[in-house]
């Protein structure tokens, strides 16, 4: 039996929520309230058996009888006798439906072009934004897809839409309202902290949740962190949280300030350390600035994060010869960091471009025994982000460093 759907209303560029009304005839059962669970078995395969509705209606004449739907399709009843030995009655019974029923798929497929492909009723949550990332083939229906969107869920009050491709400076879309509220300010919860941001001025990607959770697990109590391109906290909060000792930085002031008020009010009174500047200076400074808290004694990083997926292999080159400086300082007890970097690919090798374009970049290629690349997720078509994760060599920590 075909699943019920809503009249077609082709060519709407405006959404009338009236014209989505459906009635349906089909035939119904009145049985008495203690006979219904023998008579749903005897009819079980000419059931209604619609999503989002009841097979069982309460008979608006009595409260001793129901009403059990049949399907639309079933003429007749072929089970006469039990119908006869029963004594119960056999009627047409007209269904209504309207707007409010039917799913955000459904509407959208009955105003889209019957050709139209991949229906767009997906969308990334943020807080009470649902950010959608229109193609331009449905840019004439984008006001009506978003106010079905709002209509369709409850807990969204803002419908933005992405309007072109990351910002590479500060990394944050540029977005217009389509529907409901202008309110750009979200509020999310993500690894047992609350993170707070206006969302049209900093990056923010719920779909990174299980990647930040991954990281955020490998970080010890009382280990340093070094977050390059930290945002507005979704890897360092929880770091610190944990009691890792963070260290953690965005260009983008907007971004930055934001970490500043989510590491407030998520009460972390110590253990992590905001910058504002430019990646490659963060790194210097951050070791600098972790060296000086013991002046005598080597002391570095545990890990660094460098969460900037479009660019971030490209900062490597700032680990040759970091530690040039502090090379007297080091014994054979003491270990140089992890480097967690994020990265896309288009090869069907993914290790071996990785690791390629690592070693062109930091003049030496990583510890194939100690390199791992961990799988995030599909960006588009052929397009995969990862993360490669390697221990910094001393052959590159202390070599002469590019000037």
């Amino acid at each position: 039996m075909n699943v019920l759907t809503p009249p077609l209303q082709r060519g709407m560029k405006e959404l009338e929520r009236s014209v989505f009304k459906k009635v349906v005839s089909t035939l119904v059962i009145k049985v008495p309230t203690k006979k219904v669970g023998v008579f749903m078995k005897t009819f079980d395969k000419d059931l209604f058996n619609q999503p989002r509705t009841r097979n069982v209606l309460p008979d608006p004449e009595s409260k001793e009888t129901k009403l059990i739907i049949l399907r639309t399709d079933l003429e007749k009843i072929e089970k006469v006798d039990m119908i006869k030995e029963e004594g119960v009655s056999t009627f047409k019974h007209n269904l209504e439906f309207d707007y409010n029923f039917w799913t955000a798929e459904q509407i959208l497929h009955a105003v889209m072009p019957e050709d139209a492909q991949d229906i767009p009723s997906s969308f990334t949550q943020i807080g009470h934004i649902a950010h959608m990332n229109l193609r331009e083939y449905y840019y004439p229906w984008k006001k009506l897809i978003a106010e079905v969107i709002l209509d369709k869920n409850k807990n969204i009050t803002t419908v933005v839409n992405k309007i072109d491709s990351i910002d590479t400076t500060f990394r944050f879309f540029k977005m217009e309202v389509l529907a409901g509220e202008d309110n750009m300010i979200a509020e999310v919860k993500e690894s047992g902290c609350k993170f707070k941001f206006d969302f049209s001025k900093v990056y923010w990607n719920s779909r990174l949740h299980t990647e930040h959770d991954r990281l955020v697990q490998l970080f010890k109590k009382n280990e340093y962190v070094c977050d390059v391109f930290a945002g507005v906290g979704p890897f360092a909060l929880p770091a610190a949280k944990k009691g890792a000792i963070v260290y953690a930085n965005d260009l983008n002031p907007s971004s930055h300030e934001w970490m500043k008020e989510n590491i407030k009010a998520n009460k972390i009174t110590s253990g992590i350390h905001p910058y504002n500047m430019d990646g490659r200076a963060f790194i210097r400074q951050a070791v600098k600035d972790l060296q000086a808290t013991s002046k005598d004694e080597w002391k570095t990083f545990d890990h660094f994060v460098m969460n900037l997926p479009a660019t971030a292999i490209e900062f490597l080159d700032t680990f040759r010869g970091l530690y040039h400086d502090q090379k007297h300082l080091f014994n054979t007890r003491a270990k140089l960091p992890m480097i967690h970097c994020h990265c896309f690919t288009k090869s069907t090798d993914a290790m071996q471009d990785i690791t390629e374009r690592v070693a062109n970049i930091m003049g030496g290629k990583p510890d194939p025994l100690k390199t791992t690349l961990h799988w995030v997720r599909n960006v588009a078509p052929k397009k995969d982000m990862y993360c490669v994760s390697f221990p910094l060599s001393s052959e590159l920590a202390f070599a002469a460093p590019h000037r």
